[in-house]
């Protein structure tokens, strides 16, 4: 017998596994509707980069207006966290698929106001601070949404697949990238007045059309049975959000630094290097890196079930660790790369730091942050605990542009790798799953890693115990 089924809750114990069919109706739902609200979100960051800063900071300097565009773009993701506490709490009371369907509402419909928004030129002062509003509201919904949707996705995995399943609502990240980036690179493709005068609104306009199909998707699935049978026992924690500090800090620390150094590494690339690579009057340089950063997110989308599968068969925490291994390795030669003018070393920045090393950390992230909570205040938890490690994250491209001023250093460089070291040390400290005090009769010994061989079956639901088994 192996290590895996030696992990396993006893048969007794554990629920049946969803059908096949609504396993996959769930996967959709999951990864559309996350594509979805990501591509909702980072139409803001490529945004940011390239057009908000004259557009809606034109008063002040080429750098001082890059770090007015990038403090609200850091806006958006220090709302996350409260975004985070209010669809987790709800989402561990009422359910899983009440609160995915809201987020994306939230998101689809600030998205689109943005693109209808006034610009300093028409509204003066106004602009600017509509434009921050609309993009905390976007941080509030996208920090309901991530939790929801791999929890959707985890809760319904067979046994031994929770890696694979939630690598699918995680590539949701990539496709929206990939998305928000395509457009953007059609958009820029106009002459540059066309560009800052109706052009940059067009690709914000059509998340609308995407949201109305992702809510009809999630309308139709079914709520996480693990949830399901929590709330049939009217088991359900008064405030969930308690029920994560009753569980300690241990759990908390080791996945925000694990969050911390799974978005460093975008929120860098993709907003404080995407926009020094394309400053400046050449054009070609600036399609140039829109196009590496388009490959870059197709691979991921491809690499990252294989990263999901992978952690089911080898355990979460060494793919995680070749993954910031790879991100910190390519942090030290982006930004000579981003900047060299050269096609080949642009995209091979985006496709090894994208494409392989946040791939693999986000293959296995999921799941591991599943398997550290119990059902009853994951959501909760999850939430939280990604949210904070991502608004941290947020700051790089602020950091980095302070830091760095006009010149382009080796700063970036160095924000990564020590945002990448310090995940790499809360994985190697152990990111242990949840265990109850006293586990279930007859689920035999504990595995000695319960990261490599967690069951994508999930917790028994209490009363009694969760066990380790995730």
């Amino acid at each position: 017998m192996t290590a895996v089924e030696n992990s396993r809750p006893p048969a007794g114990n554990r629920k049946a596994a969803p059908g096949r069919s609504a396993s996959r109706r769930v996967l959709v739902a999951s990864t559309v509707g996350s594509a979805i609200e990501w591509y909702d979100f980072y139409l803001y960051s490529t945004a940011s980069a390239l057009v908000l800063g004259p557009l809606f900071f034109p008063s002040q300097s080429a750098t001082a207006g890059t770090l007015a565009s990038f403090a609200t773009y850091a806006a958006g993701f220090v709302a996350r966290p409260f975004g985070g506490i209010v669809f987790g709490h709800f989402g561990d009371r009422i359910g899983r698929k009440a609160m995915l369907v809201s987020t994306l509402l939230i998101m689809g419909v600030a998205t689109f106001l943005v693109g209808v928004l006034p610009t300093y030129e028409q509204a003066g002062v106004l602009a600017p601070v509509l434009l921050v509003v609309l993009r905390v509201v976007q941080g509030i919904g996208i920090g309901g949404e991530w939790g929801g949707a791999v929890l959707m996705s985890g809760e319904h995995a067979p046994a031994g697949r929770r890696g694979l399943f939630t690598s699918f609502p995680a590539a949701g990240f990539p496709i929206g990238l990939c998305a928000s980036t395509a457009m953007f690179q059609l958009v820029s493709r106009l002459p540059q007045d066309q560009l800052f005068s109706w052009g940059w609104r067009l690709p914000f306009l059509a998340s609308i059309v995407l949201v109305v199909v992702g809510v009809f998707v999630r309308l139709g699935v079914a709520e996480s049975p693990e949830f399901s049978q929590v709330r049939d026992k009217g088991a359900q924690e008064r405030i969930p959000l308690s029920g994560v500090l009753r569980q300690g800090p241990a759990p908390v620390v080791r996945g925000v630094l694990a969050a911390l150094g799974l978005a460093m590494p975008v929120s860098v690339y993709t907003v404080y290097l995407l926009s020094y690579a394309s400053s400046g009057p050449d054009a070609g340089q600036r399609t140039a890196v829109l196009d590496g950063l388009l490959v870059g997110a197709m691979v991921e989308a491809v690499v990252l079930p294989i990263a999901g599968w992978l952690s089911d068969r080898v355990g979460r925490r060494p793919v995680m660790l070749c993954g910031y291994t790879v991100c910190a390795v390519t942090g030290l030669t982006a930004p000579a790369w981003l900047t060299s003018g050269d096609p080949v070393l642009i995209t091979a920045t985006f496709v090894l730091s994208m494409g392989v090393g946040h791939a693999l950390i986000y293959g296995a992230f999921s799941a591991l942050l599943i398997e550290m909570f119990p059902v009853g205040h994951r959501y909760s938890a999850l939430a939280v605990t990604y949210q904070l490690g991502a608004t941290l994250a947020s700051f790089g491209p602020l950091l980095a542009a302070a830091l760095a001023g006009e010149q382009r250093t080796a700063t970036p460089a160095m924000i990564v790798l020590w945002s990448c070291l310090l995940a790499a040390a809360a994985a190697v400290a152990g990111a242990r799953p949840y265990r109850p005090a006293t586990a279930a009769p007859g689920a035999g010994a504990a595995p000695r890693d319960a990261s490599v061989t967690a069951d994508a079956a999930g917790p028994p639901v209490p009363p009694p115990a969760h066990t380790p088994a995730d």
